[in-house]
């Protein structure tokens, strides 16, 4: 493995180490398109290990926070998604693709079994 491919590896392994960039991409991959308002609360339920219903508002602000100025800048970093946070659109990027085949390592591994046994990310 040359150098520059050991150090592509190594970033993708880094990004998806974190649970919330994990399960924005695997929300994100099914549709390829969401609002971000969606994402937290699919992720907080997914990291709650609960039903969307339950989830409340400070769970969704503190998830919010943690996204807009860790995560999804990560992702974009990465040429993994695109997004604005004033509209709160979020997509994905050209680079998803090389990071796809990890990522659905990592889903088959996963404990919440709506994330493990959900369909193959396309």
């Amino acid at each position: 493995m040359s150098q520059s491919n050991a150090a592509r590896m190594e970033a993708a392994c880094s990004l998806l180490a974190e649970a919330e960039r994990r399960y924005v991409l695997y929300q994100l991959a099914t549709r390829r398109e969401a609002h971000i308002e969606d994402l937290v609360t699919q992720v907080a339920a997914w990291k709650r290990e609960e039903p969307v219903v339950t989830i409340d508002r400070e769970d969704r602000q503190r998830l919010y926070v943690t996204l807009a100025h860790n995560h999804l800048p990560r992702l974009a970093d990465y040429n993994i998604i695109d997004y604005d946070l004033r509209s709160g659109d979020i997509v994905l990027a050209d680079g998803f693709e090389d990071i796809r085949p990890l990522l659905e390592q990592f889903r088959q591994t996963e404990s919440v079994p709506e994330i493990r046994d959900g369909p193959t990310l396309q």
